[in-house]
């Protein structure tokens, strides 16, 4: 994580948090801004926030309040041509811009922000609808879907111990189409936030046919699409997370394998494994875990576990600035 800072400060971005009333994150917007990783605006008051949280020093933050700024009513407007398709009035418009993460994720779409980070009081869904709604989907994509970069110990699994492993939020149990766009979106986010090649290997409780039974199958058929899809990728599976992450195992237990035990982005089946998968490596494992993070939304949103700690969400803060760096 700390090339990630490097690289978010050699190019500094301004990044939104909206929920300016939870210490980890004042904590967090005062350590980027001492570090100089990132600009930082804080939706609210700020001398409500500085008498909540007298002990933190927010010198360097942007404060910006809804009720007063002076973007408001082009704000509203923008929402209202965006939704009014869908029934919103104007009212409705100026009453969702008066909520701090659709206005944070407003000022990301007219310019004054270059990402956005939430989710550490609020649910993932309360960031991701008012991304979609707003922000739109980036261009040829065709599926949103979110994923964790955890960072292990053990430097012997992925590249120094950091893998990507997806999808941990979002997609409840993804069909092979589905699954496959989910392994060839990894790939690219792997390799614009490392700048290194993704190894990218689609899990089961299964081993190139070893297990029966209809998820394997699945699986087995994601890594054909995402093969065809993506010929430039490397791409593999159905394998076992041990087969996927351990080179002596992958040469007994699938020899010839594009993988061969060196996989930096894991692809689970569906949600349940997924979510349960990341969390087990977490808190069993030691592992740091950045995210969920979104991919596939037009700019950079991207979400927070309510279990985050101050730390989760710099490491959160830097990896948006480096998306938005790829998006200047």
């Amino acid at each position: 994580m700390g090339r990630v800072t490097s690289k978010a400060r050699a190019n500094r971005k301004t990044i939104v948090l909206p929920e300016s009333k939870d210490r980890r994150v004042i904590e967090a917007a005062e350590y980027v801004i001492s570090e100089g990783i990132a600009n930082i605006i804080l939706i609210g008051n700020r001398g409500e926030v500085t008498e909540a949280f007298p002990d933190v020093n927010l010198e360097g933050a942007t404060f910006i309040e809804p009720t007063i700024s002076e973007h408001l009513d082009e704000m509203v407007s923008t929402y209202y041509e965006l939704r009014k398709h869908k029934g919103v009035t104007m009212e409705q418009a100026k009453a969702a811009m008066l909520q701090p993460t659709p206005f944070g994720v407003m000022l990301v779409k007219i310019g004054l922000a270059d990402g956005l980070v939430a989710g550490a009081v609020n649910t993932t869904a309360d960031t991701l609808r008012p991304a979609l709604q707003i922000l739109r989907t980036k261009p040829g994509t065709k599926l949103v879907s979110a994923f964790f970069l955890v960072v292990s110990p053990h430097s012997c699994y992925g590249k120094d111990g950091m893998v990507l492993m997806s999808d941990c939020a979002l997609n409840l149990d993804p069909s092979p189409e589905e699954l496959s766009e989910i392994a060839i979106s990894s790939a690219r986010t792997w390799q614009t936030l490392t700048g290194t090649e993704a190894r990218v290997a689609l899990l089961s409780y299964s081993s190139y046919g070893s297990g029966k039974g209809e998820s394997p199958k699945k699986v087995a058929e994601a890594v054909r699409l995402a093969k065809e899809k993506a010929p430039d990728l490397t791409i593999d599976g159905e394998l076992q997370a041990d087969a996927a992450l351990v080179p002596a195992v992958a040469d007994f237990k699938t020899p010839g394998s594009a993988i061969a035990g060196h996989a930096n982005c894991l692809i689970f089946p569906d949600l349940d494994s997924a979510n349960i998968g990341y969390k087990l490596v977490q808190r069993l494992g030691g592992a740091e875990a950045y995210g969920p993070m979104l991919q596939g939304i037009g700019k950079p949103v991207n979400d927070l576990s309510r279990g985050c700690e101050t730390r989760d969400i710099i490491g959160v803060i830097g990896l948006t600035c480096i998306q938005a760096q790829e998006e200047s």
